[in-house]
């Protein structure tokens, strides 16, 4: 197995930082190969060993970078070694928002999808069922895990707020980091990939087996799919996060986000701010 075989760069996480946008941006491009799905090869798959991971890199073409993104291995424990071994050259991409906003989000796109329920309470509170919606916002935690096993020089990080408001000097900025010509599509870039405002079928039609799903994919974009499809969505409505809980989850972080200022040397002072109620 050659390293040309495998990717050059990972797109790491984390989870609801805007990891689809950015890779949606590469994988535009004719000198940059990465597969569709979300491999998580490096967390959730290991077990299918090294050549089911390479297979999915197979139809990149000679002179094209390879790449792959797994949102979910910022925050997964084991996949900084495992990445390091098979990987050792690999540059990293991370991307960090606001923990509290992305806990949240993390938690709208499950009860988007059927999941979890409208207690926002249970699942962000105190002693959340779903341990991972706050876990994964623990980034100075993360970023050391990963810096154990990787030099700081192929460790990019890129904050969410940054993309929001500079998205153009951003993908400059990946671009060049990856070692590739800027190439700006300004219609592509400021386009929003994961869109959560658009209409939802009922939660029953959204439990449907994954067999099931998978029968039906082949069919969206379909005209006559989707004109069926629109008479069954409906404008989904996300259970609130209240000033209240939002505090609550504030103080969670804080630590960890001090800590962050100090890793990345900058302030994100803005975030705590974005927590408190309006004087």
């Amino acid at each position: 197995m050659t390293e040309r075989q495998l990717p050059q760069f990972l797109i790491i996480g984390a989870v609801k930082a805007a990891t689809t946008w950015i890779a949606d941006q590469l994988r535009a491009r004719d000198d940059v190969f990465m597969p569709g799905p979300e491999p998580h090869y490096f967390s959730r798959v290991h077990d299918r060993g090294d050549a089911w991971y390479a297979s999915l890199f197979a139809e990149a073409r000679e002179g094209q970078m390879i790449g792959e993104k797994s949102a979910d291995y910022l925050a997964d424990g084991n996949a900084p070694a495992r990445a390091a071994s098979l990987l050792p050259g690999a540059m990293l991409i991370a991307q960090l928002r606001n923990p509290v906003d992305r806990a949240y989000s993390d938690y709208c796109m499950h009860f988007r999808r059927g999941y979890v329920g409208g207690d926002v309470e249970r699942y962000l509170g105190k002693r959340p069922e779903t341990p991972r919606f706050l876990q994964s916002g623990l980034y100075a935690l993360h970023i050391a895990r990963w810096r154990d096993h990787f030099p700081e020089n192929r460790l990019k990080i890129i904050l969410y707020d940054d993309i929001r408001a500079e998205p153009e000097r951003i993908l400059g900025e990946t671009c060049r980091t990856l070692g590739l010509p800027p190439m700006i599509d300004a219609e592509l870039v400021r386009r929003r990939s994961n869109d959560s405002e658009a209409p939802l079928v009922p939660r029953p039609l959204r439990r449907l087996p994954q067999s099931v799903k998978n029968l039906v994919g082949p069919l969206r974009g379909n005209p006559a799919f989707e004109a069926t499809r629109r008479l069954f969505a409906r404008p989904i409505v996300y259970p609130r996060l209240t000033a209240d809980l939002r505090m609550r989850l504030n103080d969670y972080y804080a630590d960890d986000v001090a800590q962050l200022e100090r890793l990345l040397d900058r302030d994100l002072s803005a975030w705590s701010a974005a927590a408190r109620p309006a004087p």
